[in-house]
């Protein structure tokens, strides 16, 4: 399932690295929960307009205006999670910069088949750390390694859910505009890839992808998933 959000303009700028506020804002409507520390069987969307040409931000040097509103999304197959997120929504609805919820809209997961091509609505985060260093090692769409990363972590987030799916991911290697882009989440640059994904296996696990998005991170707003028409 999944939790469409729509926002008020804002009054005040919105800075480009506002990633970390939306997820403020999100377990302050879960209330007291575990979820910081445990492995994301869910996925936080970047803010997009609204879908119409006039509705697009404004770009600035300082960040971003939404003289229109925005929309963002919460998408999970835990039901108790969505639960309790619409509960704090109806209690606060304030985010930041002025901006808080107006509508909820919930809609539940599409059939997609054993087989579909989702776009990248945030930047796809894959690091891993090898045995022996010191820091995390970070893998993009131009390395052989990351559709086997991005299925890794897929298959332990089915795992966690108790569902038992076969499961496999890859970046679409027939995409013509792939990039990286960086992200400066509390004070860290990470870059991540932004280029559609084809995810294939059970037709569950497929939605479940789409649910929880894919990668590391999915909690603070890295791999989050769009479907398109688009099937092979």
């Amino acid at each position: 399932m999944r939790i469409y959000l729509r926002l008020s303009s804002n009054t005040t700028v919105v800075p480009y690295n506002y990633q970390q506020h939306l997820v403020g804002a999100f377990h302050k409507w879960l209330g007291q929960n575990e979820l910081h520390d445990d492995i994301s069987l869910y996925s936080l969307s970047w803010l997009t307009h609204l879908g119409h040409p006039k509705s697009k931000a404004h770009k600035t040097k300082e960040g971003l205006t939404f003289p229109h509103g925005a929309e963002l999304f919460i998408s999970s197959p835990l039901q108790d999670l969505h639960k309790k997120a619409v509960d704090g929504i109806f209690k606060d609805q304030q985010i930041n910069w002025g901006m808080h919820v107006t509508e909820v809209i919930m809609k539940p997961t599409p059939d997609f088949g054993n087989r579909h091509r989702f776009l990248a609505q945030s930047p796809i985060l894959i690091q891993r750390k090898p045995e022996g260093a010191k820091h995390q090692q970070y893998y993009y769409y131009t390395d052989s390694q990351s559709g086997e990363y991005l299925t890794e972590t897929m298959s332990r987030k089915l795992e966690r859910a108790g569902i038992v799916a076969d499961i496999s991911i890859s970046f679409d290697s027939a995409y013509t505009k792939p990039y990286l882009k960086k992200v400066t989440y509390r004070n860290i640059d990470i870059k991540g890839t932004m280029c559609p994904v084809i995810v294939e296996g059970d037709p569950r696990a497929v939605q479940f992808a789409w649910e929880v998005g894919v990668g590391n991170s999915t909690g603070i707003g890295f791999g989050a998933l769009n479907h398109t028409l688009t099937k092979f």
